[in-house]
């Protein structure tokens, strides 16, 4: 029986802890393709090279799984990983596992989520996992365990083409984790702004900042179920 190909992104970069607890949570369940970014991509969004060459090197940096690193944008290899399976679309597309939450209209930022919506426009079924936790070393142990989860469900009931998943894993020890809860994206905004500074040479320059508002007080967002493992995670640390 021939095992279902996997695609798999994401846009931290090729070397980031996440993509290769991904990795090592999928594998079991396909053939994997991999194409990452050479580099972080993170805030990139659904853009894609236009104006300049794209390229793409083949690499044994994860060795037994077919892998291709990537000048481009998260989208970008998610598009030149359909054309390098040569006319067999992906069976499934994850993306992943993020540093960091992916959660509201942060969705729309997002290089992660991005390369799973595009995985959906191309009719492949797709999958973007995010981790709550913004060290680059983080534990992905409790996210293996409900990638795996996830994973094996999407192929064994044969999710439905043209469909996205964003999951977001509190940061939180396998203990306290309950389960898996459906929710809807929160409405909840950036409040943008500037700083103004000064380079080395004396020119001015601008580096984009801002704070997060939660204008949603619904108890069933994404942005409320997160906030409440973030309590716990508080209370557990006091233990």
């Amino acid at each position: 029986m021939e095992r279902p190909l996997i695609l798999v992104t994401n846009d931290d970069g090729f070397t980031a802890k996440g993509i290769k607890s991904l990795i090592d949570a999928v594998s079991e369940f396909g053939d994997l393709l991999i194409v990452a970014p050479d580099k972080p991509q993170s805030g990139m969004g659904h853009a894609i090279t236009v104006n300049e060459p794209l390229r793409i090197s083949l690499s044994d940096y994860f060795k037994g799984h077919k892998m291709y690193i990537c000048s481009g944008t998260p989208v970008d290899c998610i598009k030149m990983g359909i054309y390098k399976s040569k006319g067999k679309l992906p069976d499934l597309i994850v993306s992943g596992i993020n540093h960091g939450s992916n959660v509201s209209t942060n969705v729309l930022y997002s290089g992660t989520m991005s390369a799973a919506v595009e995985g959906a426009l191309e009719g492949v079924p797709s999958i973007g996992f995010s981790l709550l936790d913004y060290d680059m070393d983080a534990d992905f142990e409790p996210s293996m365990h409900f990638v795996k989860k996830i994973v094996k469900e999407a192929l064994d009931k044969k999710m439905e083409k043209g469909i996205c998943l964003n999951v977001n894993i509190p940061k939180l020890p396998m203990s306290k984790i309950k389960g898996i809860k459906i929710c809807r994206q929160a409405r909840a905004f950036w409040d943008d702004t500037f700083e103004e500074r000064t380079d080395p040479l004396g020119k001015r320059y601008y580096w984009l900042t801002g704070e997060f508002h939660d204008h949603d007080n619904g108890e069933d967002t994404d942005m409320s179920a997160l906030i409440t493992t973030m309590f716990l995670l508080f209370q557990h640390s006091l233990i």
